[in-house]
């Protein structure tokens, strides 16, 4: 490989005292009003950044090039009035995220390589859009850096775990919290031998692998040339990440009536009314919301024990024995009749949609374990769209890695 795995980076972040003006949720998880309501009142919001759509009349295309050109005065405006700075040299950083249920990661920000995204060193398992990877990539350019990090996972490694548990030691660099709660906290790891030891302990793995972020790594590539072949990744150890189950939604039956539904679906499934929510305890079990009544299903028959590691996973079970042939869904990604809900919006809001929204019946499903999505990758195959919600989610505004011009 050309470069390293991971790279030090001298990152632009808020000057001293000003995250919490600059922190904003992940452009990507917000709609155009809820970004409007995040930036309201926060001149300083990377929202003006990451959403500049927000800032220019309600008509305009989100994508038009004036909403690209606007990120870019807003991040210049930024730097220029000094609520953005730029380190002197080159860092690692140690970021951790608390969530409000006491849930705490601790991972290294990090400049990671193009070239190993390209030959899988850092892995993938999803599928990108190109107009998706198209707006990221002109987002990097116009701007002038990577904004938007990529969350990664890697192996368990005790020195760097060590390295991390030292920096984190002091007090913070920054601190801010999100708006739903969750406080991020960044570290500079500025000794030359303990970033020389992080870069080596990174070498050293077999793979890092993108939890999310799939479209901004596949945006960097299309920019590498322009931007020395990194972007921004921010990874933690595998068994510290979050997974919740990404529920489905489906707007009609397929022309089935209710009882029939159910009886399509018992044929695959033990179907058994709750009194209560459904959160699947375990996986091939889910839950059902259809009318006011929330049901457990049971798997009948498990996936054969030679299946494939996409095969196993709870999304493609649902897809395989409900979805396609009960309720005709045979595209996800195209087919207007379904959509995904994280599960860190909760069970409520299955039932609101399907009571209040005009969907017919809703899914809770059980999360995607890491070591699936590992198996998943290591084998350069492709989980189904929407396997899994991570939470928390990582802060965009506290570092950016800039493109040299």
């Amino acid at each position: 490989m050309s470069a390293p795995l991971i790279q030090p980076f001298a990152a632009i972040r808020p000057a001293r005292g000003r995250a919490q003006d600059i922190i904003a949720r992940p452009y990507d998880v917000l709609s155009q009003a809820e970004a409007e309501t995040g930036a309201r009142g926060r001149p300083w919001s990377f929202l003006h950044v990451s959403r500049a759509e927000i800032d220019l009349p309600d008509a305009t295309d989100p994508h038009a090039p004036e909403v690209y050109d606007q990120a870019a005065k807003a991040f210049a405006a930024m730097q220029a009035e000094g609520v953005l700075v730029r380190d002197p040299a080159p860092h690692y950083y140690a970021y951790r995220m608390t969530a409000p249920d006491g849930h705490v990661q601790t991972g290294v920000a990090a400049a990671g390589s193009t070239r190993a995204y390209e030959i899988n060193h850092i892995r993938r398992h999803e599928h990108t859009r190109p107009d998706k990877e198209l707006d990221r990539a002109r987002q990097i350019a116009a701007v002038g850096a990577h904004t938007g990090p990529v969350l990664t996972a890697h192996p368990s490694d005790p020195e760097v775990e060590a390295l991390l548990a030292a920096a984190t030691a002091a007090e913070p660099a920054a601190g801010a919290k999100t708006d739903d709660g969750t406080r991020h906290q960044v570290w500079p790891i500025v000794d030359p031998d303990e970033i020389d030891r992080m870069t080596a302990r990174f070498e050293a793995m077999p793979a890092i692998y993108i939890a999310d972020g799939h479209h901004r790594s596949a945006a960097a590539l299309r920019v590498a040339a322009q931007s020395g072949g990194r972007f921004l990744i921010i990874s933690f150890p595998a068994e510290q990440m979050r997974i919740l189950g990404y529920n489905r939604i489906v707007r009609e039956l397929n022309g089935l009536s209710r009882q029939a539904f159910l009886d399509a679906v018992s044929r695959a499934f033990s179907v058994v009314p709750s009194s209560e929510p459904v959160s699947p305890s375990q996986p091939a079990t889910f839950g059902l919301y259809l009318a006011g009544q929330w049901y457990t299903l049971g798997l009948r028959e498990p996936p054969a024990p030679d299946a494939g590691p996409v095969d196993r996973l709870d999304v493609s079970i649902l897809m395989a024995r409900i979805l396609t042939p009960v309720l005709g869904i045979v595209d996800p990604r195209t087919d207007q009749r379904i959509d995904f809900v994280g599960g860190g919006r909760g069970l409520g809001d299955l039932a609101r949609r399907v009571d209040a929204d005009g969907w017919a019946v809703a899914f809770s499903l059980y999360p995607t374990a890491m070591a699936d999505l590992m198996a998943v990758a290591d084998a350069g195959a492709v989980m189904p769209p929407k396997s899994t919600w991570f939470e928390p989610k990582l802060a965009d505004g506290l570092l950016s890695l800039p493109i040299e011009r």
